[in-house]
């Protein structure tokens, strides 16, 4: 569809901008969607159900995109100038093997919404994620060559960030952090506790990977929010949680982000 618009068109890069941005939204819908919402489950004692989550996220989630919808068409007008070519539809049948992945891959998806019902079997979610690991390159449907290109070096930067909050925990530094950062804000009300991590966690997730600034304060949160005296450490993780989602100010703030300032569309010779 990009491919046959003209190289001045502003509907190409405002559709580009918009699916990065989109997909930064779309990482805090379910627990699942990003690292950093598996991570603040881990730091919620106990961990709220997928549909507390969803109760919570998902309006948050409908408006940020009504924003961000409104904000590209301010910003680029892209209706200006603009013939979309129609889009031949596609009238091919699902094979077997096409089945065979729909079919794990929603099976994997409901054994992660009921895990915690499921923890005396599986342990944990990661053992589910084995799944369909073992299922397509068991059947061959993945390869040698697809395992080697899977994207290595972010799983690198997750366990990196990991061993990282776990060295801050272990060595006591984190129970320091949290009651300095307690007895600084005693006096704030809860949800003013609540800003100034929000704004916090904005800032540095936006300078950072979404997942480290996860990593390396949500337990920092927990423990704050443990400390206070009306504790509520749940809330404090789940709206920072949320809040590295959204930091996405930076064309390296996220994942997205970065694919989207890789991608070159081009029309010609000329790269969007």
């Amino acid at each position: 569809m990009l491919r046959n618009l003209p190289t001045d068109s502003r509907f190409s890069k405002a559709v580009i901008l918009g699916i990065a941005l989109a997909s930064n939204i779309g990482g805090a819908a379910s627990p699942i969607a990003s690292p950093q919402n598996i991570i603040a489950l881990q730091n919620m004692d106990p961990a709220i159900s997928w549909g507390t989550w969803f109760f919570i996220a998902l309006p948050i989630c409908i408006l940020s995109i009504l924003g961000i919808w409104v904000l590209l068409l301010i910003t680029f007008n892209p209706s200006r100038g603009t013939t979309i070519v129609p889009i031949r539809s596609v009238k091919d049948k699902f094979t077997g093997i096409q089945w065979f992945i729909t079919i794990v891959t929603v099976g994997t998806i409901c054994l992660w919404c009921v895990s915690h019902q499921l923890e005396s079997t599986f342990g944990d979610m990661g053992v589910i994620a084995i799944l369909p690991l073992v299922l397509f390159f068991g059947t061959g449907i993945l390869t040698k060559e697809d395992f080697n290109n899977f994207l290595w070096t972010i799983i690198i930067l997750a366990s990196g960030g990991l061993c990282l909050g776990k060295a801050v925990t272990s060595s006591g530094l984190l129970h320091t952090i949290a009651r300095s950062i307690t007895s600084s804000v005693a006096g704030l009300s809860l949800y003013g506790v609540l800003f100034v991590f929000a704004a916090l966690i904005l800032v540095v997730a936006t300078f950072i990977s979404h997942t480290v600034a996860a990593l390396i304060l949500l337990p920092l949160v927990k423990e704050v929010g443990i400390g206070m005296n009306e504790p509520h450490p749940n809330l404090l993780v789940m709206g920072s949680a949320l809040m590295c989602s959204v930091a996405m100010g930076l064309p390296t703030s996220g994942f997205p982000n970065m694919s989207k300032f890789s991608f070159h569309v081009r029309v010609g010779e000329i790269p969007i």
